[in-house]
């Protein structure tokens, strides 16, 4: 097939790379270059990068809302675009362009978690499981009738980068899977069970101590690695990284031995912990010349 792309960030590459060994890309469209690093140059995406590395033609326009950008979309004949975590909204005219329409890989079960952050809401919220639907977009946000749908278990150390990397893979073997099935009748969305994934907003990343071991593991395993659930540890701002519901009682932020720390009720046993400046690190090599107090906050 005669295939568009249109992705930004880590999460759609398995997929372009998927794409391009199944089919012929005519053009990868992603987010423009944006100023990063200490001398904050233009940096390009993962997409934009990868895609150079491939030798595809990469289009970012700043928007979508154009006579000009609808009419390159329509020139390109492609039979079917696929939709990754693009950032962009398109109009119902580049929606109708290719001849199959506009496909959107979601890394959520639809309806629940429709929006910016599904994997992130799925981890703090305590969902057992997750996944991937693919699809047929239209107008309204992450509404669209579903053609695929994959179903797989959250772990319950696992965090957001790691249920990240496994969506990815399958949101890449399951758009290959159906562009080969290509027409099939997509299943209308339950009306009951919608949830919205609000973007992540670094004012939740801050622990607070007095809720539940429960809801502290899933804020630490949620915001891993970005942006980072926080706390002071001796005055100074410790990111808290991957962690486990572990034994032990305490009144709230108290130290129980190690890295083990006492929540509202249980405690919660971090795995690993970046001090500002230094790497992430095991319980061990934090912890080394390093003295703990009896609280945290």
């Amino acid at each position: 097939m005669r295939v568009i792309f249109m992705g930004t960030p880590d999460f759609s590459v398995p997929v372009l790379n998927a794409l391009h060994q199944a089919h012929e890309i005519v053009a990868v469209y992603c987010q423009p270059p944006r100023p990063a690093g200490r001398g904050k140059a233009d940096r390009p995406t993962p997409v934009h990068a990868r895609a150079l590395e491939l030798g595809l033609p990469v289009r970012h326009p700043v928007s979508l809302r154009s006579e000009t950008a609808a009419k390159e979309i329509v020139e390109l004949g492609a039979d079917v675009a696929v939709v990754v975590a693009y950032g962009l909204i398109l109009p119902q005219e580049i929606l109708d362009a290719p001849r199959l329409g506009c496909l959107n890989i979601h890394a959520s079960l639809l309806p629940r978690w429709r929006g910016a952050a599904p994997i992130h809401r799925a981890i703090l919220a305590g969902d057992a499981e997750t996944g991937i639907c693919i699809m047929q977009m239209e107008a309204g946000l992450d509404t669209g009738p579903v053609l695929l749908r994959e179903t797989t278990t959250i772990g319950s150390e696992e965090t957001t980068a790691d249920l990240h990397d496994r969506l990815a893979d399958m949101g890449a073997r399951m758009i290959v899977q159906i562009l080969g099935d290509l027409p099939i009748v997509a299943q209308t969305q339950a009306v009951e069970g919608v949830t919205y994934a609000a973007k992540i907003d670094k004012s939740e990343a801050r622990i607070d101590w007095a809720r539940p071991a429960v809801d502290v593991d899933r804020q630490i395993r949620g915001l891993s690695p970005f942006p980072g659930a926080w706390c002071q540890i001796n005055g100074e701002r410790v990111k808290l990284l991957r962690s486990r519901l572990a034994a032990g009682q305490g009144r709230p932020g108290q130290v129980l031995g190690g890295l083990t720390i006492a929540c509202g009720a249980g405690a919660v046993e971090i795995t690993l912990a970046q001090r500002e400046g230094k790497r992430p690190m095991p319980p061990d090599d934090f912890l080394r010349g390093f003295t703990m107090p009896e609280f945290v906050d």
